[in-house]
């Protein structure tokens, strides 16, 4: 039995409660679906500037109402402190999401991307501390290596970070890191890399190339590449974040800990178009146009790819699906979105 498999079947032998920030978002959403299909209590919190009301609407489609009814949604804002002290009242478990992403996003407004991302997240840190919650797990980011050139990535060696973004993520790292020494409070951080699934946002300045580009391949748009299409990165399905966030909340930290959070693997953005006009094919959706290339973005960094030795060893994560796997998986529901928004 796998650490994932174990951690599922305590979960379903105990009732926990769950404090989930961003809980309408990407990811938030996937996570409160996951642990009330557990019979988890849920907490959650979302102010809606990137998250939306069809995701929760979709995860209660999916779930048992009973299950439903152990959720608590909360409309307010992680820059408010006192709305961070509610929400952890009695929580067991924080799984922090709420942040504003996005690199260009960041460049255009580094204010908004600070408050949000470093002020809301002390704050929410802090408020799980005095309310001495078992575990604050929070979503760190890959674009913390900045500069640094080596591949595949490893926690201890970063570079110069390359975007106000990056500084915002490194700097909850840093102040996780701090609450551990002068309060014992030990936090893990998930370095995500390149999440993509269900539910993903297609839409809008600052949306993720995956669900960008089906959308433009679905209506016969261009597919702009930035660069010459080697860019590379480790493109990391959604079901595998939930695991390594159970995971990393149900395990005891002696100190915080930073892990990377990917499939060990990369893939350039030319094979990426190439993977996912395949899998549109396979839904009888035909895309044949070859991608637009322009000048390299701003603030990103050539090739990105995890190691993922010591979240592996550590926590017992397996990181069950390839891009492959997690496009194949996600293409219904990516074009029955985007046709159900035409």
């Amino acid at each position: 039995m796998t650490a994932i498999d174990k951690a599922f079947e305590n979960l379903k032998r105990e009732t926990k409660t769950w404090l989930i920030t961003g809980v309408a978002g990407f990811i938030g959403s996937n996570l409160l679906e996951n642990l009330l299909k557990l019979d988890q209590k849920i907490i959650g919190l979302d102010n809606f500037s990137t998250g939306f009301q069809y995701n929760l609407d979709e995860v209660k489609s999916l779930v048992s109402e009973t299950q439903w009814k152990n959720f608590t949604f909360f409309k307010g804002d992680i820059r408010d402190y006192s709305t961070c002290e509610k929400v952890v009242k009695g929580v067991d478990y924080v799984l922090h999401q709420a942040a504003l992403g996005s690199v260009p996003r960041s460049i255009n407004d580094p204010i908004t991307t600070n408050s949000t991302n470093i002020s809301g997240y002390l704050n929410i840190l802090t408020a799980a501390k005095e309310e001495r919650v078992k575990s604050f797990v929070y979503a760190a980011s890959s674009s913390t290596y900045g500069d640094h050139p080596a591949l595949p990535k490893v926690e201890d060696r970063i570079g110069n970070p390359l975007s106000p973004y990056a500084v915002t993520k490194y700097v909850n790292e840093l102040y996780a890191d701090v609450y551990s020494r002068c309060y014992s409070f030990h936090c893990i951080g998930l370095r995500y890399f390149n999440v993509f699934g269900p539910r993903q946002n297609p839409n809008g300045a600052y949306a993720a190339v995956i669900p960008k580009w089906i959308s433009q391949m679905i209506h016969g748009s261009d597919v702009i590449i930035n660069g010459d299409g080697e860019t590379s990165r480790d493109f990391c399905f959604i079901r595998n974040i939930v695991q390594a966030n159970i995971l990393a909340a149900l395990s005891s930290p002696v100190k915080s800990e930073v892990f990377n959070v990917a499939v060990g693997d990369r893939t350039t953005l030319n094979q990426l178009v190439k993977y996912i006009q395949f899998y549109l094919k396979e839904n009888d959706v035909f895309h044949s146009k070859k991608p637009i290339y322009q000048d390299f973005r701003i603030g990103d960094v050539k090739h990105s790819q995890a190691d993922i030795s010591k979240i592996c060893s550590q926590l017992g994560y397996i990181p069950n699906y390839t891009v492959k796997q997690g496009l194949e998986i996600s293409m219904p529901w990516y074009i029955k979105k985007d046709f159900n928004q035409c």
